[in-house]
């Protein structure tokens, strides 16, 4: 399971960034926790989510580009000094209790703008940081796995620092967190060979891009399913105060059970991912985690008792972090490496751009419907697609409906 951390680059940039997350899963926590405890609004809740993912819809594209015609290690130590420098100038204003919506709104744009770069790089970096290439689904499963470890320990910690020291202390903490990982990237040792581009503007380079992913099927299919998945389903998560607050009649630690169930059910996937021999049954891991994923939320979403409610948030981790691994792997493991950068900043514009209107359109719809209801819709919604993916797939692979299933 662990066989990618024998790489030295890998190792490096695994440990620096499980503290890294920790920080930036604290801060998250706080930062929707305190919006909604000042504004008791769960509109401004989809909006602070939505300004810190939709700069990700916008700009991936443009930020594939520019990484695959540059040098990605020196991109990312610039997107991570300037995230340092955001994670302190929020942990200023909220130390000196300078509690104001707007500007937390627009250091959460930034921090979404940073994103858009940061991300794409990172996970197109990922593959010079292994050098057999066989290793790479096993590392992939592995910064997953410690991803989402972050998110179970980083709302945990932040449960037990909101309710005991208060939110300053959780922005401090993650701009702290921000030390150890660029120690670790300084410590690398990367030759990285910047792949020759004819004289083409960045524009006529998002067309190519544009062209390879949308000619090969499966991977433009792969990007549809998360791109519908994060839209209508993954946003739940936006509506996680609301049910701790209201419906289950809880706090701050309330609301950090919540993240660490979902955490937790993303970590067994995630060591499951990490335990595959080869990458041949991810499109099938793909259909099976989308349907777990739809049916846990349906319900959870009516679910009455906080324990079992928090049983189906951590089967709603299992198959929300099986189906973004599996496509992201998947999409990893097929691009070809001059169009690595770009395939990659179309999931990442799927993934993330698409969050943050989701973000918005759950928020709506709980002020309209209920949160209950919303959640639910966002289940069905996510079956229906699980379902529309699984007979497209058997239709291109012409087999029978179990041959896509029971065959790898």
């Amino acid at each position: 399971m662990f066989r990618s951390l024998k790489y030295r680059n890998f190792k490096l940039f695994f440990y620096g960034q499980s503290i890294s997350l920790i920080g930036t899963w604290m801060q998250k926590t706080a930062v929707s926790w305190l919006v909604y405890r000042l504004t008791d609004s769960a509109m401004l809740l989809g909006l602070v989510a939505f300004v810190s993912l939709i700069p990700s819809l916008i700009l991936s594209p443009y930020a594939g580009s520019l990484i695959d015609r540059n040098n990605k290690y020196k991109i990312l130590l610039i997107t991570q000094v300037i995230s340092m420098m955001q994670a302190g100038a929020l942990a200023a204003i909220i130390y000196f209790q300078f509690y104001n919506i707007p500007i937390i709104i627009g250091l959460s744009l930034l921090q979404g703008i940073i994103n858009a770069f940061d991300v794409t790089c990172r996970q197109s970096l990922m593959v010079e940081m292994v050098e057999d290439k066989t290793d790479l689904p096993n590392a992939i499963a592995l910064n997953s796995t410690m991803a989402n470890l972050a998110r179970i320990v980083g709302p945990a910690i932040a449960g037990v620092i909101l309710s005991t020291f208060g939110e300053d202390f959780c922005f401090v903490g993650n701009f702290v967190s921000y030390i150890p990982v660029l120690i670790c990237l300084l410590m690398m040792k990367l030759n990285l060979t910047v792949i020759p581009h004819a004289q083409k503007s960045i524009w006529r380079e998002l067309e190519d891009g544009f062209k390879y992913i949308s000619s090969d099927k499966d991977l433009s299919s792969m990007i549809v399913m998360i791109g519908i998945s994060s839209l209508f389903v993954i946003p739940f998560n936006t509506l996680m105060p609301i049910f701790a607050k209201d419906l289950f009649h809880g706090n701050a630690g309330t609301f950090s059970w919540f993240e660490s169930a979902a955490g937790l059910g993303s970590v067994v996937s995630a060591m499951y991912l990490a335990n595959l021999k080869s990458a041949k049954p991810l499109m099938k891991i793909t259909i099976i985690a989308s349907a777990i994923f739809g049916l846990s939320l349906v319900f959870m979403s009516y679910s009455s008792i906080l324990p079992i409610a928090l049983i189906f948030m951590a089967l709603s981790g299992v198959g929300m972090m099986a189906q973004t691994s599996a496509i992201n792997t998947y999409i990893q493991t097929h691009a070809i490496p001059e169009m690595r950068g770009r395939a990659i900043s179309y999931y990442v514009m799927a993934y993330q751009g698409m969050i943050p209107i989701g973000s918005l359109l759950i928020g709506w719809a709980a002020h309209a419907f209920g949160p209950r209801l919303a959640v639910c819709i966002a289940g069905l919604i996510g079956l229906l697609a699980t379902g529309l993916f699984f007979l497209y797939q058997t239709k291109r692979a012409g087999k029978p409906i179990t041959g896509l299933l029971f065959k790898s």
